[in-house]
């Protein structure tokens, strides 16, 4: 190349050839972005089912049993995607954890959850519902299962793709009972059942709620209201912990590790008594220490409150991994069980590849596809912060064992969502009140016009109208779906 050739004008043309390389390259790489989490999801799903012929082999039923691994992969995919944002969305909210540390700290202790803890016993999601001897036969069966599975999935892909979070039990639920319907008629379901799962839409939301709520008008009246902020939190955040760390040892115990140890009602709460008298102690010289230096405002307040955060979001996932890995593959369970077996009336065991199948798809639903309801159920129902957060995640183990005690149906997902709203409503009440004390205090003040008083509510209304009718909607639409599958599905022989 000759120095005529490198002439200003000449580099200016190739800088411009350079640039729009450069921009068609962005662009592609623009387009391609939304694919790659699809694309790695439907690896895992092919994978899911290539793991169904390696354990089953030649048979004259595995396309069956195939089919089925490849819907429990997608409902596990969608699982991630949808439920575990109710663990991590409050600490990410609230800036205790970013979205990396959630997903990584979530998939560890999903997982965890689901392998060493996850039920082998599905009796409710198989047969608590609709009786199998109502399905007049196996095959009967295989396909009311197939339809509850695909049904509940598609239901849960689309609430997650509007920013619902939806409980994926009663998805599943309502996919039994629509197959039920039409497979065995009005008579094979358990009414008793449905009405207590209904009843839980408004249980559920509302313990959450007044939980939270209760436990954020404790922390303002004796820390944030205090004048001395710094000294209210070294006597009380001690006690918070221990009252945290008690509660998650008996939550932990009934729901998370009930497959491996059995404990009722009175032992575990007893033990939680003791773990959180110890982690009260503990915590006194801890809070002691971390207070020293700490100016005398809210914003101090937030370092005592965040290391409790970060452990009920992990103790929280490793529960729900152990209970809600059920929703993915007890069905597909149940099927695997009843092509092999030919018998409706054993109990569903979940084998270990069934298992793993459950807990990574859950991973990776959480990971590709996760952080969009994290963010909103962190961030845009209403603002958290730490103290805040804390009072959702002590709200989800306490009113799951409140429940426990009273035997009321409860949703940990209605219950984690419903202790948001509880915390953003108590805010807006705690708010105004303090604004008419302060009215009363200066005669003559004038009020706040009604649109200003609009602007200032903490809570996004939409989300409450959204959310509400997603969750209403889940059983019905899961079940009509599901029985529209479920006499397309039926036509084929097993």
């Amino acid at each position: 190349m000759s120095d005529k050739d490198l002439e200003p004008r000449h580099l200016e043309t190739l800088d411009r050839d350079l640039g729009r390389f450069a921009n068609l390259e962005a662009a592609a790489a623009y387009v391609s972005r939304p694919l790659v989490a699809p694309g790695i999801a439907l690896v895992f799903i092919i994978l899911a089912g290539l793991a169904a012929v390696m354990m089953l082999g030649q048979s004259s039923r595995m396309l069956v049993v195939v089919t089925a691994a490849v819907f429990g992969a997608y409902m596990a995919l969608n699982i991630g995607a949808n439920d575990v944002a109710n663990n991590m969305g409050p600490a990410v909210g609230a800036n205790a954890l970013s979205m990396g540390g959630a997903i990584v700290i979530a998939v560890i202790f999903e997982s965890a959850g689901a392998l060493i803890a996850g039920a082998d016993v599905v009796s409710t999601i198989s047969r608590g519902i609709v009786a199998p001897e109502a399905l007049d036969t196996p095959a009967t069966f295989v396909w009311a299962m197939m339809a509850a599975l695909l049904s509940s999935a598609l239901w849960v892909n689309l609430a997650t793709w509007i920013g619902a979070p939806v409980s994926t039990t009663h998805a599943v639920v309502g996919g039994v009972v629509g197959a039920g319907l039409v497979g065995a008629g009005i008579g094979a379901v358990q009414w008793n059942q449905m009405a207590a799962i209904a009843a839980s839409w408004v249980v559920s939301p509302l313990l959450g709620g007044l939980v939270a709520a209760g436990v954020l008008w404790f922390i303002k009246s004796r820390i944030i209201y205090r004048d001395d902020k710094i000294a209210a939190a070294r006597v009380w955040v001690p006690v918070l912990v221990g009252v945290m760390s008690g509660t998650f040892a008996a939550y932990l115990v009934m729901k998370g590790l009930k497959q491996i140890i059995h404990i009722s009602m009175g032992p575990a709460l007893l033990l939680g008594l003791i773990v959180g008298a110890a982690s009260w102690l503990l915590m006194i010289p801890v809070t002691r220490r971390q207070s020293e230096g700490l100016e005398n405002r809210n914003k101090s307040l937030k370092v005592l409150f965040g290391i409790p955060l970060v452990a009920s979001a992990a103790l929280l996932s490793f529960a729900h991994g152990a209970n809600d890995v059920a929703n993915a593959v007890g069905p597909l369970a149940a099927i695997v069980q009843t092509v092999q077996t030919g018998n409706l009336n054993d109990d569903v065991t979940i084998p270990l590849w069934v298992m793993l199948i459950g807990a990574f798809g859950i991973s990776f639903g959480l990971s590709l596809f996760g952080p969009k309801l994290i963010r909103m159920v962190g961030s845009e129902i209403t603002k958290l912060n730490p103290m805040r957060a804390y009072c959702v995640a002590l709200s989800a183990a306490v009113t799951v064992i409140l429940a426990s005690a009273l035997g009321l149906p409860v949703s940990s997902t209605h219950i984690a969502v419903g202790a948001i709203f509880g915390v953003g409503f108590f805010r807006e009440w705690d708010a105004e009140r303090r604004l008419k004390q302060a009215r009363m205090a200066i005669p003559g003040e004038d009020s706040i016009p009604a649109e200003e008083r609009r602007r200032r509510k903490l809570v996004r209304r939409l989300h409450v109208l959204t959310i509400g009718a997603a969750w209403v909607v889940t059983v019905p639409a899961a079940a009509l779906l599901s029985a529209l599958l479920f006499l397309i599905l039926r036509q084929i022989p097993v």
